[in-house]
């Protein structure tokens, strides 16, 4: 009986035991996050509250107070603690109380002074903005038995110090600010875009075709050709099943491969992207879909397939390469034909120079031929319009026109047209000379091996077989050394003009095909250095060097010329003729012509001799003095050419054919006189 009685006083003594430790547990529950508030509290119960500049400074205080205040000043006690752990069993731990930071806050049931009442609250200033309490923020004392009670004071919202709401007052209105700032330069952004799009838009001249803006070629969606490329692709395989299906006595569905290959190439005509497609092209690129399916299920075979492809690449190979030389060979033609309108004129002016009787009549200002004070132009030309062109344009931008001279040398089928057209339309202030290279008795087969040359069967026969077909293929290839041009004596008359001008000093010279944009008096001011002729240097890292109009194979070549020399232009040159007789450069030229009579040297033309002829006698002029290529190269600078003094439409694609490359015509055309009778009766607009 007394063992029972005691068993169960130490039963409740466990339990009620264990009811304290848990109330101790939930005391020492309290977060941290009231550590700024016992601060507060304790500042106020001491009447001091400094005010400091910084969140950091604050901390600092509050926890120098906390610590002075907030803890007795007693030996360190133990505490221990009861917990729950994550499995649900409740834990014991002893701590010391020196071991709290000093957000803990201890009270005495006896100390009134810590207790904190409305009045004490009313004089802290509460946080605008508190943030939420959660159950675990507060809590409540459900004992006052003890005396190392810990307790948290109850209270609905945080407090916040003047300062700290000051301060956030200020980066409130800050960021306030720098919104309307942003707000305010978003929209002059905006603004100053749509102005310029404005000014961008009255600018773009809507009657010249092309893309602009984010219609132009870069902007392009890179997918833009997929429907078309995909049909393509589809006549191709067409093409092969429609073989295959031959082949294998399959005619229902080798004329359904037909039938969709033809309907597909009419939907896609010239395309090249999907935008230029009919609309009903997808539905046929669906249709050849299922039929070449229907094919490949009953034709597929790899080898078969394989094979038949390697035929077709070969073949569209062969076919390539077939109509790169019958461009070529017409392209050559073409560029030698002319057209309609220039071949009227010259008949035109000829017939009226005979019937009106200008045989008689001469230009004036002869006593300005042979003065070499003055700036003499040398032209060798058969085309009427386009000397027109050069000496127009050279007038238009000249100083001193009364002191600029025209040397004009044609053959004898225009040198009447050449003479009727400048005694009607003759330069003001200019003096004019035209001249009948046939009439030079001197320049003949004994003392021009050129002209010996040309006279020859081997060279009649390199010329007239070439345009042959059985020779087409065979000499493609040379196919613009082929040109009837050669065998003109004006096109080599550029290596005699001191025999042409003996009395003349210095000479410029000019091409037919050049177009003149700025004041040329000046060359005649440039120090040659000894050099006998000025002209601009054309090449451009590995490209137009000597190496590539010169075969250096040749022992005769390769042991007198560097083949990384920098090759020059014909076009517009300044020749010293003074050092031109000094150096005997005809007498050079002759030399290498004879040197070159089975054509190994070079091939035919002016510019490689020439670049022999004058090695190193060539004085490098400034770039912006010539820029060439306006008659072969799209893709020039337009910055250049407007800057040039002279732009030459060197190449096939001359300015008064139809080849010629459209941007670049405007630059020749503005010197042409299109209200002029003879080009209005040979129906020449622009």
């Amino acid at each position: 009986m007394g063992g029972g009685f005691t068993a169960i006083l130490m039963s409740a003594l466990l339990v009620a035991t264990f009811l304290l430790l848990l109330d101790v547990n939930h005391v020492f529950a309290v977060r941290a996050q009231v550590s700024h508030i016992s601060a507060a509290l304790q500042r106020e119960r001491n009447m001091h509250t400094p005010l400091y500049d910084c969140p950091h400074c604050i901390d600092k205080q509050d926890q120098s107070n906390t610590s002075s205040t907030s803890r007795p000043d007693v030996k360190d006690i133990d505490i221990i603690v009861t917990y729950s752990d994550h499995s649900g069993a409740v834990q014991v731990r002893s701590i010391k109380s020196g071991d709290l930071s000093a957000s803990w806050v201890w009270k005495s049931p006896g100390d009134v002074t810590h207790d904190l009442t409305k009045n004490s609250l009313s004089q802290i200033v509460h946080d605008p903005f508190p943030p939420k309490m959660s159950s675990r923020d507060t809590v409540e004392d459900s004992s006052n038995d003890h005396p190392s009670r810990v307790e948290m004071p109850q209270t609905q919202a945080s407090p916040m110090h003047p300062v700290k709401l000051k301060r956030q007052m200020l980066r409130r209105e800050r960021r306030e600010r720098r919104t309307a700032d942003l707000m305010k330069q978003e929209k002059e952004i905006d603004n100053q875009m749509q102005e310029a799009a404005i000014e961008r838009a009255r600018e773009l001249d809507t009657t010249v075709r092309g893309k602009y803006s984010i219609w132009r070629k870069e902007y392009e969606n890179p997918n833009s050709d997929s429907t078309v490329k995909l049909m393509r692709d589809q006549i191709i395989m067409a093409k092969a099943y429609a073989t295959i299906a031959k082949a294998k006595n399959e005619t229902m569905l080798y004329n359904s491969l037909i039938k969709h290959s033809r309907e597909s190439q009419l939907s896609i005509e010239e395309a090249t992207t999907d935008a230029e497609l009919h609309p009903s092209a997808l539905d046929q690129a669906k249709a050849m879909g299922h039929i070449l399916a229907t094919a490949k299920d009953r034709l597929y075979d790899c080898v078969t397939i394989a094979r038949k492809l390697r035929v077709m690449l070969q073949s569209s190979e062969t076919n390539v390469n077939l109509s790169k030389k019958k461009s070529s060979f017409l392209n050559q033609l073409a560029a030698k034909t002319v057209p309609r309108p220039l071949h009227c004129i010259p008949l035109v002016l000829t017939t009226d120079y005979h019937l009106r009787n200008y045989e008689g009549k001469d230009f004036p200002g002869k006593e300005k031929l042979e003065d070499p004070s003055l700036y003499h132009y040398a032209i060798f030309s058969d085309n009427v319009l386009a000397t027109s062109v050069v000496v127009n344009s050279t007038m238009l931008h000249a100083k001193e026109l009364e002191r600029h001279v025209f040397h004009i040398v044609t053959d004898k089928l225009n040198f009447a047209a050449m003479k009727m057209w400048f005694l009607v339309n003759a330069p003001v202030g200019a003096a004019i000379q035209v001249l009948n290279v046939d009439d030079f008795t001197w320049l003949n087969s004994s003392y021009c091996p050129v002209l010996r040359q040309l006279e020859s069967s081997r060279m009649i026969e390199y010329y007239f077989k070439a345009h042959q077909s059985s020779s087409l293929t065979a000499g493609s290839d040379n196919l613009k050394y082929r040109n009837p041009k050669y065998l003109s004596m004006l096109n080599h008359l550029r290596f005699y003009l001191p025999e042409v001008y003996p009395k003349l000093d210095k000479v410029l010279f000019l091409d037919d095909d050049i177009v003149v944009q700025k004041d040329l008096t000046p060359l005649w001011s440039v120090n040659l250095q000894g050099m006998v002729n000025g002209a601009v240097e054309t090449c451009k890292e590995s490209f137009h060097r000597f190496d590539k109009y010169l075969n250096f194979s040749n022992p005769k070549i390769s042991e007198n010329f560097d083949p990384n020399a920098c090759g020059w232009a014909f076009g517009m040159n300044i020749f010293d003729l003074r050092e031109w007789r000094k150096r005997d450069i005809t007498g050079i030229y002759h030399h290498w012509q004879e040197m070159n009579e089975d054509r190994t040297l070079w091939k035919l033309g002016t510019l490689p001799p020439g670049l022999i002829t004058f090695y190193n006698l060539t004085h490098p002029l400034e770039r912006s003095w010539h820029v060439l290529g306006l008659g072969y190269d799209p893709a020039l600078n337009q910055t250049e050419i407007q800057n040039a003094a002279v732009v030459h439409y060197n190449g096939n694609y001359k300015p008064w054919l139809d080849l010629a490359i459209g941007k670049y015509r405007s630059y020749w055309s503005r010197y042409v006189m299109f209200d002029n009778f003879y080009l209005q009766l040979c129906n020449l607009n622009e």
